[in-house]
């Protein structure tokens, strides 16, 4: 089972944003695509369904930046891709030509078996269990700026 590329880039970004918090660094959606190698708009789309199923909390401003939840730290993977990969068959049997073998076919019952075995196993991790110990250096997000405030700088000296 191959899964998506939508998939893949939420996977990363909670590993990442994980890592960036045990780090006590400022996360990003920018720092995520560079830690992705991956383009700012996915991992945007990636964390904006991440926030809608209440795993990722965003805060806007020039101190802004991104966050998991408790709900995001402790998903378990399985549950995590099963809501970003959706309710798709392995196979596709239907559509506008369908396969001849579906009304004798066992094949579809056994994918679909086999997809479900792959979630329970993915059931036994968490995003904390993908980002702890010797994993998160690998994981270093990029370092997010910060923000130059000319207005606070003195330019007259005593």
């Amino acid at each position: 089972m191959q899964l998506t590329r939508f998939t893949d880039l939420g996977l990363r970004a909670v590993m990442l944003l994980a890592a960036g918090e045990a780090d006590g660094r400022r996360v990003t959606t920018g720092s995520i695509a560079a830690g992705a190698n991956a383009s700012e708009n996915h991992i945007a789309k990636a964390v904006a369904r991440l926030s809608d199923l209440g795993l990722v909390s965003a805060r806007r401003g020039r101190v802004g930046g991104l966050s998991l939840t408790d709900e995001g730290r402790n998903a378990s993977i399985g549950w995590l891709v099963r809501r970003l990969e959706g309710d798709r068959e392995v196979v596709e049997c239907g559509g506008s030509a369908p396969c001849r073998l579906v009304p004798a076919c066992r094949l579809r019952r056994a994918l679909a078996d086999a997809k479900e075995a792959f979630y329970r196993e993915l059931d036994h991790y968490t995003v904390n269990d993908l980002a702890r110990g010797a994993t998160l250096p690998v994981l270093a997000v990029p370092a997010v700026p910060r923000p130059h405030h000319p207005t606070t700088e003195r330019t007259d000296h005593p």
